[in-house]
Protein backbone atom coordinates (compact mmCIF):
# COMPACT_ATOMS: atom_id res chain seq x y z
CA UNK A 1 0.00 0.00 0.00
CA UNK A 2 0.90 3.74 -0.74
CA UNK A 3 1.06 5.48 2.55
CA UNK A 4 0.78 8.99 1.70
CA UNK A 5 -1.90 7.95 -0.87
CA UNK A 6 -3.73 5.68 1.81
CA UNK A 7 -3.07 8.65 4.03
CA UNK A 8 -5.06 11.09 2.20
CA UNK A 9 -7.67 8.63 0.78
CA UNK A 10 -8.76 8.28 4.37
CA UNK A 11 -8.47 12.19 5.60
CA UNK A 12 -10.56 13.25 2.12
CA UNK A 13 -13.14 11.05 2.87
CA UNK A 14 -13.91 12.49 6.16
CA UNK A 15 -13.93 15.90 4.25
CA UNK A 16 -10.89 17.02 6.28
CA UNK A 17 -8.30 19.39 5.20
CA UNK A 18 -4.65 19.24 5.73
CA UNK A 19 -4.97 22.06 8.46
CA UNK A 20 -8.07 19.98 10.45
CA UNK A 21 -5.79 16.64 10.38
CA UNK A 22 -2.25 18.48 11.45
CA UNK A 23 -4.23 20.47 14.23
CA UNK A 24 -5.57 17.14 15.42
CA UNK A 25 -2.27 15.49 15.62
CA UNK A 26 -0.48 17.84 16.77
CA UNK A 27 2.28 18.58 13.78
CA UNK A 28 2.18 21.89 11.28
CA UNK A 29 0.50 21.58 8.20
CA UNK A 30 3.82 21.78 6.30
CA UNK A 31 4.87 18.75 7.60
CA UNK A 32 1.82 16.93 7.15
CA UNK A 33 2.32 18.34 2.96
CA UNK A 34 4.94 17.04 3.05
CA UNK A 35 4.28 13.45 4.11
CA UNK A 36 1.04 13.22 1.79
CA UNK A 37 3.32 14.38 -1.16
CA UNK A 38 5.92 11.37 0.02
CA UNK A 39 9.07 13.94 0.50
CA UNK A 40 8.94 13.06 4.57
CA UNK A 41 8.58 10.03 5.46
CA UNK A 42 6.91 9.63 9.04
CA UNK A 43 7.80 7.79 12.21
CA UNK A 44 6.02 5.08 14.37
CA UNK A 45 4.70 7.94 16.46
CA UNK A 46 3.20 10.00 13.86
CA UNK A 47 1.35 7.58 12.14
CA UNK A 48 0.26 6.04 15.34
CA UNK A 49 -1.08 9.93 15.90
CA UNK A 50 -2.73 10.44 12.51
CA UNK A 51 -4.71 7.36 13.03
CA UNK A 52 -6.33 7.85 16.05
CA UNK A 53 -6.32 11.58 15.07
CA UNK A 54 -8.68 10.82 12.18
CA UNK A 55 -10.66 8.08 14.41
CA UNK A 56 -9.86 5.06 12.50
CA UNK A 57 -10.88 1.84 13.20
CA UNK A 58 -8.48 -0.80 14.58
CA UNK A 59 -7.57 -2.55 11.46
CA UNK A 60 -7.38 0.23 9.31
CA UNK A 61 -4.68 1.86 11.86
CA UNK A 62 -2.73 -1.20 11.45
CA UNK A 63 -2.97 -0.91 7.85
CA UNK A 64 -1.61 2.42 8.24
CA UNK A 65 1.47 1.46 10.31
CA UNK A 66 1.93 -1.49 7.52
CA UNK A 67 2.09 0.69 4.84
CA UNK A 68 4.53 2.90 6.40
CA UNK A 69 6.74 0.54 7.25
CA UNK A 70 5.77 -0.35 10.51
CA UNK A 71 4.73 -3.37 12.72
CA UNK A 72 0.49 -3.32 13.44
CA UNK A 73 0.44 -1.81 16.92
CA UNK A 74 -2.95 -3.53 17.97
CA UNK A 75 -3.46 -7.27 18.28
CA UNK A 76 -5.90 -9.63 16.32
CA UNK A 77 -7.06 -12.50 18.93
CA UNK A 78 -8.81 -15.35 18.36
CA UNK A 79 -11.96 -15.16 19.67
CA UNK A 80 -11.53 -19.01 21.26
CA UNK A 81 -8.40 -18.03 22.74
CA UNK A 82 -7.52 -17.87 26.29
CA UNK A 83 -7.13 -13.75 25.81
CA UNK A 84 -10.28 -13.00 25.27
CA UNK A 85 -11.78 -15.80 27.93
CA UNK A 86 -13.34 -12.54 30.05
CA UNK A 87 -14.70 -11.18 26.83
CA UNK A 88 -16.93 -14.25 26.01
CA UNK A 89 -18.38 -14.31 29.89
CA UNK A 90 -19.12 -10.91 29.38
CA UNK A 91 -20.85 -11.97 26.14
CA UNK A 92 -22.82 -14.40 27.94
CA UNK A 93 -23.91 -12.28 30.23
CA UNK A 94 -25.18 -9.84 28.52
CA UNK A 95 -27.05 -11.97 26.13
CA UNK A 96 -28.64 -13.75 29.00
CA UNK A 97 -29.33 -10.38 30.51
CA UNK A 98 -31.69 -9.24 27.76
CA UNK A 99 -34.07 -12.46 28.07
CA UNK A 100 -36.86 -12.11 26.65
CA UNK A 101 -35.33 -10.11 24.06
CA UNK A 102 -33.49 -11.29 21.47
CA UNK A 103 -30.04 -10.28 20.83
CA UNK A 104 -26.71 -11.32 18.91
CA UNK A 105 -23.01 -10.72 18.70
CA UNK A 106 -21.81 -10.39 15.34
CA UNK A 107 -18.60 -9.10 13.97
CA UNK A 108 -17.56 -6.67 11.30
CA UNK A 109 -19.06 -8.21 8.41
CA UNK A 110 -22.10 -9.23 10.10
CA UNK A 111 -21.38 -12.78 10.66
CA UNK A 112 -22.83 -14.30 13.38
CA UNK A 113 -20.81 -15.55 16.79
CA UNK A 114 -23.56 -16.00 19.52
CA UNK A 115 -27.08 -15.26 20.35
CA UNK A 116 -29.45 -15.83 23.07
CA UNK A 117 -32.06 -18.40 23.51
CA UNK A 118 -35.23 -15.64 22.49
CA UNK A 119 -33.26 -15.03 18.74
CA UNK A 120 -35.01 -18.03 17.61
CA UNK A 121 -38.53 -15.95 17.66
CA UNK A 122 -36.93 -14.13 14.76
CA UNK A 123 -35.54 -16.65 13.08
CA UNK A 124 -38.47 -19.28 13.30
CA UNK A 125 -39.26 -20.43 9.56
CA UNK A 126 -35.96 -19.19 7.69
CA UNK A 127 -34.28 -22.09 5.74
CA UNK A 128 -32.00 -23.68 8.25
CA UNK A 129 -28.41 -22.78 5.50
CA UNK A 130 -28.70 -19.10 6.93
CA UNK A 131 -29.20 -19.55 10.92
CA UNK A 132 -26.51 -20.34 13.17
CA UNK A 133 -23.42 -19.10 14.35
CA UNK A 134 -21.06 -17.47 10.84
CA UNK A 135 -24.04 -16.68 8.84
CA UNK A 136 -24.53 -13.77 7.64
CA UNK A 137 -27.68 -11.77 9.62
CA UNK A 138 -28.08 -9.50 6.92
CA UNK A 139 -28.27 -11.92 4.20
CA UNK A 140 -30.88 -13.75 6.86
CA UNK A 141 -32.92 -10.36 7.16
CA UNK A 142 -33.06 -10.19 3.88
CA UNK A 143 -32.85 -13.42 1.70
CA UNK A 144 -36.04 -14.69 0.54
CA UNK A 145 -35.93 -17.98 2.27
CA UNK A 146 -34.96 -15.72 5.61
CA UNK A 147 -36.70 -13.64 6.81
CA UNK A 148 -37.84 -11.51 4.34
CA UNK A 149 -41.40 -13.27 3.72
CA UNK A 150 -42.23 -12.11 7.65
CA UNK A 151 -40.63 -8.53 7.58
CA UNK A 152 -44.16 -6.36 6.84
CA UNK A 153 -42.31 -3.33 6.42
CA UNK A 154 -39.65 -5.05 4.38
CA UNK A 155 -38.75 -1.71 2.09
CA UNK A 156 -38.31 -0.16 5.32
CA UNK A 157 -35.92 -2.34 6.90
CA UNK A 158 -33.98 -3.34 3.90
CA UNK A 159 -33.08 0.72 3.11
CA UNK A 160 -32.11 0.64 6.89
CA UNK A 161 -29.75 -2.71 6.33
CA UNK A 162 -28.04 -1.26 2.66
CA UNK A 163 -27.36 1.88 3.98
CA UNK A 164 -25.02 0.46 6.66
CA UNK A 165 -23.31 -2.03 4.75
CA UNK A 166 -20.88 0.98 2.66
CA UNK A 167 -17.68 -1.06 3.66
CA UNK A 168 -19.13 -4.61 2.02
CA UNK A 169 -19.43 -3.98 -1.58
CA UNK A 170 -20.07 -7.07 -3.05
CA UNK A 171 -22.35 -8.20 0.26
CA UNK A 172 -24.73 -4.97 -0.11
CA UNK A 173 -24.78 -5.52 -3.60
CA UNK A 174 -26.19 -9.35 -3.47
CA UNK A 175 -28.38 -8.24 -0.79
CA UNK A 176 -30.01 -5.15 -3.38
CA UNK A 177 -30.72 -7.92 -6.05
CA UNK A 178 -32.93 -9.90 -3.17
CA UNK A 179 -35.27 -6.15 -2.73
CA UNK A 180 -35.40 -4.65 -6.46
CA UNK A 181 -37.80 -2.06 -6.54
CA UNK A 182 -39.25 -1.88 -3.14
CA UNK A 183 -40.22 1.62 -2.29
CA UNK A 184 -40.31 2.37 1.31
CA UNK A 185 -44.11 3.66 2.61
CA UNK A 186 -44.92 7.27 2.79
CA UNK A 187 -45.64 8.98 6.28
CA UNK A 188 -44.20 9.53 9.45
CA UNK A 189 -41.84 6.57 10.78
CA UNK A 190 -41.72 7.59 14.62
CA UNK A 191 -38.60 8.16 16.25
CA UNK A 192 -36.95 5.15 15.14
CA UNK A 193 -37.62 2.45 12.09
CA UNK A 194 -38.85 -0.98 13.75
CA UNK A 195 -38.50 -4.23 12.54
CA UNK A 196 -41.91 -5.35 12.14
CA UNK A 197 -42.19 -8.93 12.30
CA UNK A 198 -45.18 -11.41 11.54
CA UNK A 199 -44.45 -14.48 14.67
CA UNK A 200 -46.22 -17.21 15.95
CA UNK A 201 -47.33 -14.66 18.75
CA UNK A 202 -48.74 -11.95 17.02
CA UNK A 203 -47.00 -9.38 15.08
CA UNK A 204 -43.29 -7.81 16.79
CA UNK A 205 -42.28 -4.13 16.50
CA UNK A 206 -39.12 -4.28 17.68
CA UNK A 207 -36.51 -1.41 17.84
CA UNK A 208 -32.72 -2.32 17.85
CA UNK A 209 -29.76 -0.84 19.52
CA UNK A 210 -25.83 -1.41 19.06
CA UNK A 211 -23.49 -2.35 22.31
CA UNK A 212 -19.64 -2.45 21.67
CA UNK A 213 -16.69 -2.53 23.37
CA UNK A 214 -15.73 0.95 23.72
CA UNK A 215 -12.17 0.76 24.99
CA UNK A 216 -10.76 -1.96 23.12
CA UNK A 217 -7.80 -2.28 21.71
CA UNK A 218 -7.68 -5.92 20.56
CA UNK A 219 -9.09 -5.48 16.43
CA UNK A 220 -11.06 -8.53 16.82
CA UNK A 221 -13.31 -7.36 20.39
CA UNK A 222 -13.47 -3.67 18.48
CA UNK A 223 -14.89 -5.01 15.67
CA UNK A 224 -17.65 -7.47 17.53
CA UNK A 225 -20.87 -5.58 17.65
CA UNK A 226 -24.05 -6.90 20.01
CA UNK A 227 -27.63 -6.13 18.79
CA UNK A 228 -30.60 -5.98 21.04
CA UNK A 229 -34.37 -5.99 19.88
CA UNK A 230 -36.01 -4.18 22.44
CA UNK A 231 -39.99 -3.73 22.11
CA UNK A 232 -40.92 -0.60 20.60
CA UNK A 233 -44.89 -1.34 21.99
CA UNK A 234 -46.73 -2.93 25.03
CA UNK A 235 -47.85 -5.44 22.78
CA UNK A 236 -44.62 -6.68 21.74
CA UNK A 237 -43.33 -6.63 25.03
CA UNK A 238 -46.39 -9.00 26.19
CA UNK A 239 -45.72 -11.17 22.63
CA UNK A 240 -41.71 -11.31 24.00
CA UNK A 241 -42.74 -12.32 27.53
CA UNK A 242 -44.96 -14.49 26.47
CA UNK A 243 -42.71 -16.35 24.02
CA UNK A 244 -40.29 -16.85 26.65
CA UNK A 245 -42.29 -18.78 29.08
CA UNK A 246 -41.99 -22.56 29.39
CA UNK A 247 -45.01 -24.64 28.07
CA UNK A 248 -47.48 -25.82 30.48
CA UNK A 249 -47.35 -30.03 31.15
CA UNK A 250 -48.77 -32.06 28.95
CA UNK A 251 -51.83 -34.41 29.37
CA UNK A 252 -49.51 -36.62 30.75
CA UNK A 253 -47.61 -34.36 32.70
CA UNK A 254 -50.63 -32.87 34.25
CA UNK A 255 -51.07 -33.42 37.65
CA UNK A 256 -53.31 -36.22 39.17
CA UNK A 257 -51.59 -38.22 35.64
CA UNK A 258 -48.02 -38.22 37.45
Amino acid sequence: MDFPRALRDRRTRLRLSQLDLALRAGTTQRHLSFIESGRSAPGRTMVVRLAESLELPLRERNELLLAAGYAPAYPESSLDGPELAPVRAAIDRILRGHLPCPAIVVDRSGDLIATNSAFGLITEGAAPELVGPGRNVYRLALHPDGLAPRIRNLAEWARHILAGLGHLGDLREELSGYVPGLEPSAGQLGFAVPLHLCSPFGDLRLMTTVTTFATAVDVTLAELRLEAFLPADQETAEALSAAARPAGPTADQAPGNM
